[in-house]
This record gives structure tokens, C-alpha cells and sequence, in this order.
């Protein structure tokens, strides 16, 4: 069965060939395309089974990181991009397309408010772009893409916005209650901490979001910078060699909720 996968880029995009190699090793089908080819309509949404946002610096983070192409999102696909949400798809969006996400509406896309912005990620508190490893705290298992991972694990960051900020506190216990904080940031054993285990001084250290249904996917730090092992920094004291690094799980879960789903429709 053939899983297509879409990865949106545009002008300042730099994490789409990776994150096209890992879908591909994962057993997908993927194609890197402009976003305004979207919009012109050479190519479709609704032609693919998984869409990914991947990370870089989209149109330069003019106004705020990935605000840009949140907006051309939202104005030009609306439409498609609501229908490949609500059928069921898997969307994710990794960094600058977390940022994307949030800016545009679909996260934390709460029933019956798809697109209203009551979430967002503002500037690093330490003031400057963070380039780290760091570790993950799995805080819910709604999302079907952490299926698999281990309760604690690490992956790289690289931004200058990555802070999260919730319109109130209330909210974010809501979303916290709903299962939809997916990722928070934590120290090697899973406690959570301050600075530098929290990058960028996130709220409630909410590192990635996913949608009520679970199919839409955010988050600050990068899978497809630990898809293979060698990425990590340590792979030399491994005693044993991991086929795959921690984060190839996530795009090799996607693709088995897209083949699920073309089963199912």
C-alpha cells in the first residue's frame, strides 16, 4: 500500500529533505512541495494520506516565527486543510511548522473552534536561539504518534521562539485534562526542571500539542534530527546499536495511522 506524504516548504525551510528521509525510511511516499504550488492548485491536499510542516525559518520569521505562512495557511487553504483535519489524516508539524500550528489555529484546535489562536510561542526567556539536546517527558498518550516511545527520551531543539504560552492559566490545565499536552521538557529522569531542561521557559514546560482527535501532531524539538543513531552526540558509548534513533518513531507511527486509515475509507 502506497502512503503518500506532503511536506510543505517555502522560502527559509531547511528541515524538509531530513524529515522527507525519514517518512521515506519509515515506508512513505514523499514530496517536498512549495507552498504556493498549493495554492496555485498544480498540487492538492487531498491528494496525500500525511501532510508535514517541517522546520527552518519560514519566510525568514518575519513578524514572528512561522506567522507568514500561518497566514497564507489560513487564507488561501483554509478549505483543504480543514477537510484533510477532519477526515482524520495525520498532520504534524515539527518546530517552525509547530510554530505554523499554533499561529494559524489548527493547534490546539479545540471542537467547534478550529483556527481561533489561544496559544502561541513567544521568544526564549534566556533571550537567545537555543541549539540543545534535551529530553521529552511522553505527558499523554491521546496522540496515537507516540506509540512506542519510552515515558523519557532526547531530542535536539534549535530556535529562538519556542516559548508556550496559553491564553490562561485555566486553559492550559484544560488542555492538560484533555490529554492533548503531548511532550513536556524534562531532566534526564523524567522530573521537570528548570533551565537549560527547559529551553525556552515554557509554560507548564509544554514541549508538544496535539489535537482533541489526536491526528494533529506540534512540537518545538526535531524527530528527524534522531531518526538515525549517529545523530546523537553520545552514539559512540552505545554498547549496542539502535537500528533507528528515538525519533523515527514518531514518522514510522504516522505512516501506520495513515495506512490504517486508507483501510478504513
Amino acid at each position: 500500500m502506497i502512503v503518500r506524504a506532503l511536506v510543505i516548504r517555502c522560502a527559509g525551510t531547511n528541515c524538509d529533505e531530513e524529515t522527507a528521509w525519514s517518512l521515506e525510511e519509515a515506508g512513505a511516499q514523499p514530496d517536498r512541495v512549495h507552498v504556493n504550488r498549493l495554492v496555485r492548485g498544480e498540487k492538492k491536499l487531498q491528494d496525500y494520506d500525511i501532510v508535514v510542516i517541517p522546520g527552518g525559518f519560514s519566510y525568514g520569521d518575519d513578524i514572528a516565527s512561522g506567522k507568514v505562512l500561518a497566514n497564507q495557511l489560513l487564507n488561501r487553504l483554509r478549505s483543504p486543510l480543514e477537510e484533510f483535519v477532519k477526515s482524520g489524516r495525520p498532520l504534524l508539524g515539527i518546530c517552525n511548522g509547530f510554530q505554523v500550528l499554533v499561529k494559524c489555529g489548527l493547534l490546539p484546535g479545540l471542537d467547534g473552534e478550529d483556527f481561533r489562536i489561544r496559544v502561541t510561542l513567544a521568544e526564549n526567556d534566556s533571550g537567545r536561539f537555543e541549539c540543545r539536546w534535551s529530553y521529552l517527558k511522553v505527558a499523554s498518550r491521546r496522540c496515537p504518534f507516540v506509540k512506542g516511545l519510552p515515558s523519557v527520551f532526547p531530542l535536539p531543539v534549535a530556535h529562538g521562539e519556542g516559548k508556550f504560552v496559553p491564553e490562561s492559566s485555566s486553559f492550559l490545565t484544560a488542555l492538560e485534562k484533555r490529554g492533548q499536552v503531548v511532550f513536556k521538557y524534562a531532566d534526564a529522569h523524567g522530573r521537570l526542571a528548570g533551565y537549560p531542561w527547559n529551553p525556552n521557559g515554557s509554560v507548564g514546560h509544554v514541549a508538544g500539542l496535539c489535537n482533541p482527535a489526536g491526528n494533529v501532531l506540534g512540537l518545538m524539538p526535531h524527530p528527524e534530527r534522531h531518526a538515525f543513531p549517529h545523530q546523537h552526540s553520545h552514539w559512540t558509548r552505545l554498547s549496542r546499536q539502535p537500528e533507528h534513533g528515538v525519533g523515527f518513531q514518531i514518522f514510522k507511527n504516522m505512516v501506520r495511522h495513515a495506512m490504517e486509515w486508507k483501510e478504513r475509507n
